[in-house]
């Protein structure tokens, strides 16, 4: 597993990456840190200190990182953050892009921006978003809304495993207004909870093949307050996106940008 983590001179702990090695067991970690030309207003004295800065950061970052990581490598450039993040992320081919968020209010971020919101909201990469202090990851909140974002889940979390053994809890949102099925045949309310049933059910059983402890749950109601309710005493919460990016991500809504929101632990967006 390869992943890409934001380094930055504000997170003296490296919280975000020992969150992310807590939570996988990557066997290639790329650091990355960039210098802002914009701080330095391109003075050339003032961007060699900051790279050398920069390297020295990086090291000490390294220094953290568990000896069975087989690769650590290092990017420190004179570049936006967000961009350089972004761009490697790509050009590496990561399997996860690690950022951390301070609780910026989503109206901020749209009009103020920050590092964590712009890759967010412009990788094509799943993307774990560190929320609070570093903690072991044992009780974990898959939400699904659907069949492909079930099966795009289940994929990746049997692809990449969790580090240590955890309680999964599968958890699904039943619109109160009724849906309808693939004909757009509208179904009764004890249909579309038999269909929930079973689409949680499904994800579980294949979850369970990978050796995770795993539960259920349907209720009825909004997926954001279903997921942040059931989130309250979890270590970490997996949603799905479904490929919306930039602003009109942010005007139209989803369920993974409200819950990176609304949660108090990390949250890992599965793309």
């Amino acid at each position: 597993m390869k992943i890409v983590v934001g380094i930055s001179g504000e997170d003296r702990e490296f919280i975000i990456l020992k969150q992310a090695v807590q939570c996988f067991r990557p066997t290639e970690v790329i650091l990355v840190h960039a210098i802002d030309l914009g701080l330095y207003f391109e003075l050339s004295v003032a961007v060699e200190d900051g790279e050398d800065a920069g390297r020295h950061l990086l090291e000490k970052a390294a220094g953290t990182v568990a000896k069975d990581v087989k690769i650590i490598r290092k990017v420190n450039e004179s570049a936006n953050p967000a961009d350089l993040i972004l761009e490697t992320t790509e050009r590496e081919d990561a399997d996860l892009v690690v950022v951390g968020t301070r609780g910026r209010s989503r109206l901020t971020e749209a009009f103020v921006g920050s590092v964590s919101a712009r890759v967010f909201l412009h990788t094509s990469r799943s993307t774990l978003v560190v929320k609070g202090a570093v903690r072991k990851v044992e009780r974990v909140l898959v939400a699904v809304e659907g069949p492909d974002d079930a099966d795009r889940i289940v994929a990746w979390l049997r692809r990449h495993p969790l580090k240590d053994p955890a309680e999964l809890r599968v958890v699904h949102a039943v619109a109160p207004g009724g849906i309808k099925d693939a004909t757009g045949k509208s179904l009764s309310p004890a249909e579309a909870h038999q269909r929930a049933e079973q689409l949680v059910g499904e994800a579980a059983s294949t979850l369970a093949q990978s050796s995770y402890k795993v539960s259920t749950k349907v209720a009825a109601g909004k997926p954001v307050a279903l997921i942040e309710e059931q989130a309250k005493g979890m270590d970490l919460v997996v949603v799905s996106s479904h490929g919306r990016t930039g602003m009109s991500r942010f005007l139209v809504g989803s369920v993974s940008h409200s819950v990176v929101h609304d949660v108090a632990c990390s949250v890992l967006i599965v793309r």
